[in-house]
């Protein structure tokens, strides 16, 4: 780890009250993200306009993606009807399980981190990621991207490919409820 760092927890009272809506133990959290410490080179993706990255917790339960300050505002400015809401359904929601928000600071560079619940968890391998927007409009991974050992693939590419998406009944009532 780089000599000086340091690490800002926005909303704690919130983000507490969303992982126990779902039913995220705090002493697991805490150990599934300590546990795992990311290459420094690899916390770049936050600035305006770079593409998030993307990581996991060591025990795959959690993801942790860096976004932008445009990111985190938008974030921040729905957050007080995201909390509403999955205190009223219980925290069954169709909607991504936030978790926590963070800025890490290293050596200066500051990167914003949101931690989601991993839908699928440890029990399958990555072969294939698709960054789905929604959209069609310039959603074409490039050559390089599709050549990488597991490509992130846009919704062009998805829609080009033909694929489904099979869930096995157990994950379809995890994603479902």
């Amino acid at each position: 780890m780089p000599s000086h760092y340091k690490v800002k927890e926005y909303c704690p009272n919130v983000f507490r009250n969303l992982r126990e809506q779902f039913c995220v133990d705090s002493t697991e959290y805490l150990r599934s993200l300590t546990a795992y410490e990311p290459e420094p080179d690899q916390l770049d993706g936050s600035k305006t306009g770079a593409p998030p990255r993307l990581f996991v917790s060591y025990d795959k339960k959690f993801v942790i993606k860096s976004m932008d300050s445009e990111a985190v505002a938008e974030l921040h400015s729905v957050l007080r009807d995201y909390h509403e809401y999955v205190v009223e359904k219980q925290g069954k929601t169709l909607l991504p399980q936030y978790l926590g928000l963070y800025r890490l600071t290293i050596e200066g560079t500051e990167t914003y981190l949101i931690v989601m619940r991993n839908v699928f968890g440890r029990k399958y391998n990555v072969h294939t990621k698709f960054d789905l927007k929604g959209s069609t409009v310039a959603r074409v991974a490039s050559e390089k991207e599709k050549n990488k050992e597991v490509p992130t693939l846009k919704d062009n590419d998805f829609l080009e490919m033909n694929e489904k998406l099979s869930l096995p009944d157990v994950s379809s009532v995890l994603v479902f409820v």
